[in-house]
């Protein structure tokens, strides 16, 4: 079962090399002062300053450009959760640390913030981003998640799946509603609150 997650994350993740990490670097820049479907290949290039075709050559196109770096601002950072040691803590503080480290390192980071903005924004327009989005990091977190429940019958959870969509939907929809609904001006839910409840529906 460790293979499993650790390979899930090998074949997702391959080594950034310099150059690949300069041209996501450029065109965050560039999706978040453009959007999606008005970014052009042409702009990115300048803006990493790298040509064209070393940008095609390392992520095919732009929806490849895309995808690397929603990994790189969502699932990379459950790199070291997903380690052969924290996988063999308990249940409850395993999944504290799962959850601090979305509710710290991946939305904390204005960079995330802003392109959920972005994709929410323009899911009807192109709904495509919305998808790639969803099979990119909704589907794959879920999946590693469910993995690790079934590695654990002692929680005698029935459907794995449906409690991993449960713990990770319930993250996203508070980090939604506190960050960008404005949650916290208008009646704000401690983290601690949310996580402690949470951790208590799977538990129990």
């Amino acid at each position: 079962m460790v293979k499993t997650f650790i390979s899930l994350l090998e074949t997702t993740l391959p080594v950034m090399t310099q150059k690949q990490q300069k041209i996501l670097q450029g065109a965050i820049r560039v999706f978040l002062q453009e959007g999606y479907v008005k970014t052009s290949m042409d702009r990115i290039s300048s803006e990493a300053k790298v040509s064209k075709q070393t940008i095609y050559s390392n992520f095919q196109d732009k929806e490849g450009l895309f995808k690397a770096l929603i990994e790189r601002l969502t699932i990379a950072c459950f790199e070291s959760i997903f380690s052969t040691e924290k996988l063999h803590e308990k249940p409850e503080i395993f999944l504290r640390q799962l959850a601090e480290i979305y509710l710290t390192k991946v939305a904390d980071n204005p960079d995330y913030l802003a392109l959920l903005r972005l994709i929410i924004t323009e899911s009807q327009n192109f709904p495509e981003l919305a998808k790639l989005y969803n099979q990119t990091v909704v589907q794959r977190g879920r999946k590693m998640l469910s993995q690790y429940f079934i590695s654990h019958p002692e929680l005698r959870i029935s459907d794995p799946e449906a409690m991993a969509q449960i713990f990770f939907g319930s993250l996203v929809s508070y980090v939604i509603v506190e960050d960008i609904l404005y949650g916290k001006e208008l009646n704000y839910l401690s983290r601690d609150r949310l996580l402690d409840s949470l951790i208590n529906v799977v538990m129990r």
